[in-house]
């Protein structure tokens, strides 16, 4: 094979090679469409009515949970709290009184002495031996052995826990939770050498009870909670949605053209009168767009179709009659010329706005005299001077620099005097000014002589296909893109500029830039 086929290309791969692509290409674009078609039904699956109430629901069921939660621990807390002072204080006074001579009204009866204590202060009293034995109170046919004697007074394991918690505690006294019951449990030692133990106990029994029947209203009253939540919510969630929904529908009726449409409706709040006033503004800017562009198009079949038709007119006369008359041919196809510059600067118009305001352009930051670049633009309407008797007036300072795009700039000029001598007065003067403003800026001023503008088209001067009320036959054509250009232009690049005018006097369209100080560079050089 010769270095010429090694090196050339096959068509055939070339295209395989853009089918994958295309396909590869193609299959993302389908995995991105089903993306947003599973995603757009994921947010159309929940309505806000929905997602309302279910928050409403569940926050109220979470308070109402967390408030029984909190009291029926806070009650346990409490009541423990309760029956562990009032033990610890009744079993002192009990231990006080056993530890006292025996009162002369039970003789010899300490049974019945300790039974006596367990009535008056209403807990359980026992005195029990180291194992657990019951010593007190006791019957005279009292049988430690009958089983059902030994399961009600068979303290061995109480007696355990006890010993234990004296002997963590180093005290002779202790209180501590027995589980249904709150036990004050003391060291006696009144039985020569053996042992004695107080047990003093409080049931807690009634207060489980009542924890419990708590717990019972605390569902029943979340239960309740759910059941009016859910009609609270509904409510709220309806009286929410409704002025979305009305909303919505209006803002479908704007989407079908209807400008007359106003979001206003009852008062919601705060927020709803400011997104209705949002959208009664976005409605009236669409509504101003719409009509603009219904301008426009009239502009540009106006605009369009006189070049076209004059082009056509003239091809056709030197077709048919100039053809072999020289003078007259030349003539007829200069119009043409002309005619074709004008129409292709009226394309020129609608293609540079269209890519300044869509950011397509980026802006340049070049380093522009000023001073002799409105001199250069000045010098494209000399014709005007020459042919059509128009005066340049100028005032122009020497030295003035600023950073910009020149390109764009030069638009900006061009197109302010380029309106100042379509509306100057008959005069033909336009005033054209490049003056330091401060140490930081200087600004450029075109100044007709025309009518002027009215205060209340002074806004809707900057706006596309605008045009004056006041038209006048003059010599730099267009659709009234002119100034919109300018205007987006000047944004682009966060320079102020603005409008002086008075009806009758003529109008001054400034424009002020940063200045930029150049500082000349001399190289001092030994002299020889």
């Amino acid at each position: 094979m010769s270095k010429k086929d090694k090196n050339s290309i096959d068509p055939s791969r070339l295209d395989d090679k853009n089918e994958a692509r295309a396909a590869k290409r193609a299959k993302k674009a389908d995995r991105r469409s089903a993306y947003r078609r599973n995603y757009r039904g994921k947010q159309r699956s929940t309505s806000i009515y929905f997602l309302v109430w279910a928050i409403f629901s569940a926050l109220l069921l979470v308070v109402v949970l967390l408030f029984g939660v909190t009291q029926h621990a806070l009650m346990v807390q409490t009541y423990k709290k309760e029956a562990q002072d009032e033990i610890t204080q009744k079993g002192k006074k009990i231990e006080a009184a056993i530890m006292h001579e025996l009162p002369d009204a039970f003789g010899e009866n300490m049974s019945g002495y300790v039974r006596f204590l367990s009535a008056t202060y209403d807990v359980k009293v026992f005195i029990l031996n180291g194992e657990g034995e019951v010593l007190f109170p006791q019957e005279s046919n009292f049988d430690p052995d009958n089983p059902t004697i030994q399961e009600h007074f068979d303290f061995s394991e109480e007696m355990k826990r006890m010993l234990k918690q004296m002997e963590e505690s180093g005290e002779k006294a202790v209180v501590y939770d027995g589980g249904e019951e709150y036990v004050y449990g003391s060291k006696l030692s009144v039985a020569g050498s053996a042992d004695v133990y107080l047990y003093t106990a409080k049931s807690m029994q009634l207060v489980m009870a009542t924890v419990s029947k708590m717990g019972v209203r605390t569902v029943l009253l979340a239960v309740f909670a759910f059941v009016l939540t859910f009609a609270v919510s509904s409510a709220v969630a309806g009286w929410m949605i409704k002025p979305i929904a009305e909303i919505t529908d209006k803002a479908r009726l704007l989407a079908h053209g209807d400008f007359n449409v106003d979001f206003h409706g009852v008062d919601y709040g705060k927020e709803m009168v400011e997104l209705a006033d949002a959208l009664n503004f976005a409605r009236d800017e669409l509504s101003k767009t719409d009509r603009m562009q219904k301008e426009l198009i009239a502009n540009v079949s106006h605009d369009f179709k006189t070049p076209l038709t004059m082009i056509k007119a003239y091809a056709a006369m030197i077709q048919e009659i100039s053809g072999d008359v020289p003078e007259k041919r030349n003539k007829h196809a200069q119009v043409i010329v002309d005619e074709a510059d004008r129409l292709t600067s009226l394309v020129n118009d609608v293609l540079d706005l269209s890519k300044i305001r869509s950011g397509i352009e980026t802006l340049k930051d070049d380093l522009l005299d000023m001073s002799s670049y409105t001199e250069r633009v000045l010098d494209r309407f000399a014709y005007l001077k020459e042919t059509q008797g128009y005066r340049f007036e100028t005032d122009i300072e020497k030295g003035l620099y600023t950073r910009a795009d020149e390109l764009k700039i030069g638009q900006v000029l061009y197109n302010l005097i380029g309106n100042a001598v379509n509306y100057t007065g008959e005069d033909k003067s336009v005033l054209i000014r490049l003056k330091k403003y401060s140490d930081t800026a200087f600004y450029f001023a075109v100044t007709d002589t025309g009518s002027g503008i009215k205060p209340e088209e002074m806004d809707a001067v900057w706006d596309r296909y605008y045009r004056s009320s006041e038209m006048h036959k003059r010599p730099i054509k267009g659709m009234g893109l002119g100034l919109s250009i300018v205007k987006t232009i000047l944004e682009k690049h966060a320079f102020r500029f603005g409008i002086d005018s008075r009806v009758g006097k003529g109008s001054t369209f400034y424009v002020v830039f940063p200045l930029v100080e150049i500082v000349e560079e001399i190289d001092d050089t030994d002299e020889e």
